[in-house]
């Protein structure tokens, strides 16, 4: 059911952009609806699915990690950040930093993915290449 964010999304942008006066224009100079979506409406949407996807990655490895945590997720010989979280919880008064420094990771690793989503939205806007 994760894919419905996406769909929801893009289909609001493409019906917005598909409205513009470029989008118009382009039509009257003839080419494909293909070659109309592929050089005019696809580029715009890019930015959109690029953003979900690294949000919901970010969004997946937190889900990940809180059903391994709980026991319900991957199998114990199978090593996963959320395992050692909690395998680390019985040992924090003495020895903090075996449940530290995954839950650390699982932050940066999340952190990471989402100010690498925005900088790559920044990158590819096709309004922001003017300026």
């Amino acid at each position: 059911m994760l894919w419905a964010l996406y769909s929801r999304q893009v289909r609001g942008e493409v019906l917005s952009i598909r409205e513009r006066d470029y989008v118009a224009r382009a039509r009257v100079t003839g080419p494909s609806h293909a070659g109309i979506i592929l050089r005019h409406i696809f580029p715009n949407v890019a930015n959109t699915i690029i953003v979900l996807a690294t949000l919901q990655v970010g969004s997946v490895i937190l889900l990940e990690a809180g059903l391994s945590f709980l026991g319900v997720g991957i199998p114990k010989p199978t090593p996963a950040r959320g395992l050692m979280v909690a395998d680390g919880r019985q040992l924090i008064v003495s020895t903090w930093w075996i449940a530290f420094f995954p839950g650390l990771s699982i932050t940066l690793t999340v952190l990471a993915l989402n100010l690498f989503g925005d900088w790559l939205r920044d990158r590819l806007d096709p309004k922001l290449k003017d300026v």
